[in-house]
């Protein structure tokens, strides 16, 4: 671990959970954090606790996901971590959002490699590790297929989310294939099963009984979720952990078969630069 260097980090879907829970260590170590969230006075509230600054962005609405990136270009000279740890498991009907995708694949990834992609000049210039928060799910639920990102010939809420999360994985595995020659270092992880507000907008989905209610007494609290994503951001890339690699509890974790499979990772890549094909980039 690099000792006394204070690091930017900014880190999304910081108003709760996991993420305001590694927003505080983090300030509390000295890091200069950034908190990112959906809600204005949640967000702000985080915020405020640690004397940090703070941006408000809805991922159902790409066109926050671009204003997000240029504040966030404009406010610091250099991104040392971004934790792209923003996301959610939603209802039982398939919501479609205002730029035409389905909600759970947008929110959780789509929207993230966005943002990404917006900031990816500033990130290489930095040296800066990608941090993605992936879950279990990835193994649990799904049924990732390349041919139907947007879930429209076969929708489950659970499996939305587990592909979504199979995204996130191979996005830092490609993320690491492309440019970690260039100093772009990338990971994800799994921070376990929760007791937060995570799953707030999930009723229906059939996972709700796992976050609420009397069996939160047996799940891993924020703070313990978030040690992972701690670690990684204050690490040493290539030498505390291997750049593009899934984590769990500060150790290599397995990944699905269809994980391992670099060519998946690619076409996926490909597929969101497709997808995103259009929307605005940053001035340069």
């Amino acid at each position: 671990m690099q000792e006394n260097t204070k690091k930017t980090i900014v880190i999304t879907g910081a108003s709760d959970g996991i993420g305001a829970a590694a927003a505080r260590r983090l300030s509390s170590e000295g890091h200069d954090v950034v908190v990112v969230g959906r809600s204005p006075d949640k967000t702000r509230s985080v915020a405020e606790s640690i004397g940090a600054r703070h941006f408000v962005a809805d991922y159902s609405d790409l066109s926050q996901v671009h204003a997000l990136a240029s504040d966030i270009v404009e406010s610091t000279d250099r991104i040392d971590v971004l934790a792209n740890n923003a996301g959610g498991i939603f209802g039982k009907g398939r919501w479609i959002t205002t730029d035409g995708h389905e909600m759970t694949f947008q929110v959780n990834y789509l929207a993230q490699f966005y943002l990404t992609r917006l900031l990816i000049d500033r990130l290489i210039s930095s040296n800066a590790t990608v941090v993605n928060t992936s879950s279990m799910a990835h193994r649990l639920f799904s049924r990732f297929s390349l041919e139907d990102l947007d879930a429209e010939k076969r929708y489950d809420p659970r499996t939305a989310y587990g592909n979504a999360k199979f995204a996130d994985l191979l996005h830092a595995q490609e993320l690491s294939r492309r440019y970690g020659h260039l100093g772009l270092a990338s990971a994800s992880f799994r921070p376990g099963v929760i007791s937060s507000n995570f799953a707030q907008e999930s009723a229906g989905a059939g996972v709700e009984a796992l976050y609420r209610g009397p069996v939160q007494k047996l799940l891993t609290g924020p703070d313990q979720g978030a040690d992972t994503l701690v670690w990684l951001a204050e690490a040493e890339p290539w030498v505390d952990f291997g750049s593009g690699g899934y984590f769990a509890r500060k150790k290599p974790a397995s990944i699905a078969r269809q994980g391992q499979d670099p060519l998946t990772a690619y076409r996926l890549w490909e597929t969101s630069e497709r997808m995103i094909e259009g929307l605005p980039n940053l001035a340069s």
